[in-house]
């Protein structure tokens, strides 16, 4: 069985210092429902890819738990040597001090779940392993993931690896999934990346800050969702910051906004959701581009539209009364 690779993403610039909230965190308005979703408190995001730098002060009153599915080190040795994972973890929850930058859900937890290597390659046997770990977990407090973020991604179809998903979305933790960066430009031709390319995860594409769809971005017909993927801010390893380009960067936004969203409409149900309540809130959050269903599925994720719409009819109806 062949490895399964990070999906190849590109280092734009390493910094050592950074103080902002990126442009693709705002661009998805989650600053707008801070206040209204708690900051995505209460929710713990399971981050399945290379690790995490421990250290980082942005990250380490994030991590609630870890492990290391690897050969590299123990099984609690769950730090990033290769710079992805950082990246990934930060943009879903970063939580900035007097520097540095903030996440889309600042206040949500991390598990940090380590299946691939520096080289960003690992076995399939880990990653199945990983999400059943994720799936099983429960933290110190009773607390259980609300959503899995996998920038991950292979050729094959691996029953075993569908299976894992499966269970994790049965179990009512929405998967989210980069898309893979083999396209070509063309949204009438398919590219497929597992376990993006499984009807039941939320496999998200990759936009730029116009609101293009980036031309890595893979299209296919079970695209769901798209979030900005180029040039992007984030944490790195040694304390550092960087900007990467990927749907691997595009994926971590929808995992955030998950945490965003289950906290508004948990409240506004008075109860807990299933999974496919969560997508469906999530998908009301979305606004489409005007590209091919290939492309982008339902549009970029836009957390306070709804919002918008009810001061606008609010506004209609004064108007009108």
């Amino acid at each position: 069985m062949a490895n399964m690779h990070l999906i190849p993403y590109q280092v734009n610039e390493i910094e050592e210092t950074s103080i902002e909230v990126p442009q693709g965190v705002q661009m998805i308005q989650a600053p707008d429902v801070w206040e209204q979703s708690n900051e995505g408190s209460g929710s713990v995001i399971a981050i399945i890819d290379t690790g995490c730098d421990m250290n980082h002060p942005d990250l380490k009153d994030q991590i609630i738990d870890g492990r290391n599915f690897t050969n590299d080190g123990n099984e609690t040795d769950y730090g990033d040597d290769n710079g992805h994972g950082t990246h990934v973890a930060g943009t879903a929850a970063a939580t900035a001090g007097d520097e540095g930058i903030t996440g889309v859900a600042p206040r949500a937890k991390l598990l940090i779940i380590k299946v691939l290597d520096g080289n960003g390659s690992g076995d399939y046997q880990w990653i199945i392993d990983g999400i059943n770990y994720a799936t099983d977990w429960e933290g110190p407090n009773g607390e259980k993931v609300r959503a899995i973020s996998m920038s991950l991604g292979g050729p094959e179809d691996v029953p075993e690896l569908y299976q894992a998903v499966k269970r994790a979305i049965d179990n009512g933790i929405p998967v989210v999934c980069a898309a893979g960066n083999e396209g070509d430009d063309r949204p009438e031709t398919d590219e497929y990346a597992f376990p993006g390319a499984y009807n039941e995860v939320i496999q998200v594409g990759a936009i730029n800050f116009d609101r293009e769809i980036a031309h890595f971005s893979n299209t296919n017909n079970e695209i769901d969702i798209v979030a900005p993927g180029v040039e992007i801010m984030s944490t790195y390893t040694d304390q550092k910051y960087a900007k990467l380009s990927g749907t691997s960067m595009a994926t971590p936004h929808v995992s955030g906004a998950l945490a965003l969203v289950i906290n508004i409409a948990e409240e506004q149900f008075d109860r807990k959701l299933t999974e496919s309540e969560l997508y469906a809130q999530l998908v009301r959050r979305t606004v489409p581009l005007g590209y091919p269903k290939s492309a982008e599925g339902n549009g970029v994720v836009a957390l306070d539209i709804l919002n918008q719409f009810e001061r606008l009819f609010q506004t209609f109806n004064t108007v009108f009364k």
